[in-house]
């Protein structure tokens, strides 16, 4: 009697240790910033074939490139809507990026041209700007013609119609403002770190970012109709440069998002030595600004309150297409911390902060290290 307790206290002690270790591992995955990376076109679909290459391995080994870094970093968890040459349906790329729970999704491709026109582009949904936007989308939406059924899963929409395009963008929109900050990133690291045209960021109707419910990005990473851009994005070299640029950029956009829920730690000083206007604990940054991103678009506005819900204090840059609009500028954190409380408070749902050195933006990473600030 006494071996068969024994026997089942040890049974009951090896399924506790297995459940314990299966709920440590789901703990940390779920502190996961979870990627999901989007290979265009695959399988019997190859995508467009300027100068006999073809956008679907391009692509493919671009994604796979990104994704083998992000996962030696144990903040990220990547998520692949196909590893191999495989045809996967527009609505199942979506869904895979929902059903991982993701907080971002990342879709790469190549563009083609008539002409001999070259450069990078990102674009996030919206209504497309022009017939070139609404033509590089009606390009990459017409994959779905290739789909068995796809007049039921797409609810009948049709690639060639304009006004389909508009009906796509309503589901994205709350997650509008996060989807310019990612793609900034991408087109200012293409043009700063590797010499690359920006054509810059834009706003186009695709059915595969509609499908998603996070922040979401198509990468147009050049023109395979382009003899130069084609060669260089088909070589190895090519596509090394345009996977590390990328991948520096998600990066760097997932550490601005942590920077926002970052407050340094505060020193209580050993004696007053004069008054000044900072409440105590203030943090202040010297050389360095911050202020709070309220909005960015293609779209410039007349820095008026009446424009911004009664903000006043307003700034604004202008990044390749992109203006960016600001509210606030002071070198002291806590402050602007207030500030961006009182930008959300007035309808700003996706208000941040952000960090500037000399006039040059900044990450609030670097801008918060100790040895840059005072008191």
């Amino acid at each position: 009697m006494k071996k068969g307790t024994t026997y089942h206290i040890y049974l009951l002690l090896i399924v506790f240790g297995l459940l314990v270790n299966q709920w440590s591992v789901s703990a940390q995955e779920s502190d996961k910033f979870v990627v999901v990376l989007d290979a265009g076109h695959g399988g019997h679909d190859p995508g467009n074939r300027g100068n006999g290459y073809k956008e679907k391995e391009i692509a493919l080994k671009v994604v796979l490139s990104v994704g083998a870094v992000l996962e030696k970093d144990p903040r990220f968890k990547v998520v692949y809507t196909r590893k191999t040459d495989k045809f996967i349906e527009l609505h199942e790329r979506g869904k895979i990026a929902n059903k991982a729970n993701a907080d971002l999704f990342v879709s790469i491709h190549c563009n083609s041209h008539r002409s001999q026109a070259f450069g990078t582009e990102t674009f996030v949904l919206g209504l497309h700007a022009n017939d070139e936007n609404f033509s590089v989308a009606k390009n990459e939406n017409s994959v779905i013609l290739l789909e068995d059924n796809y007049e039921a899963n797409y609810d009948g929409f049709d690639p060639n119609s304009p006004e389909s395009i508009i009906g796509l963008t309503l589901m994205q929109e709350e997650y509008l403002d996060q989807s310019l900050t990612l793609a900034s990133f991408v087109q200012n690291r293409f043009k700063k770190a590797l010499d690359r045209k920006s054509r810059g960021v834009k706003q186009a109707g695709f059915v595969v970012l509609h499908q998603t419910y996070m922040p979401s990005v198509l990468i147009e990473l050049g023109f395979l109709t382009n003899i130069k851009e084609g060669k260089y994005l088909n070589s190895k070299k090519g596509q090394d440069e345009m996977a590390k640029s990328i991948t520096t950029s998600i990066v760097d956009y997932k550490e601005s998002l942590d920077a926002i829920y970052y407050v340094p730690k505060t020193e209580t000083p050993k004696e007053v030595t004069s008054v000044t206007a900072e409440m105590e604990g203030d943090k202040i940054y010297d050389g360095i600004t911050f202020k709070v991103q309220i909005a960015a678009g293609s779209t410039e506005i007349e820095l008026e309150p009446f424009n911004f819900n009664g903000l006043d204090q307003l700034t604004k840059t202008k990044d390749g297409d992109l203006y960016k609009y600001y509210y606030g500028s002071t070198s002291n954190y806590t402050l602007i911390q207030e500030l961006k409380d009182i930008a959300l408070g007035k309808g700003f749902d996706s208000s941040f902060v952000v960090a500037f050195r000399n006039n040059e933006r900044i990450s609030l990473t670097e801008a918060l290290k100790p040895n840059t600030s005072s008191n």
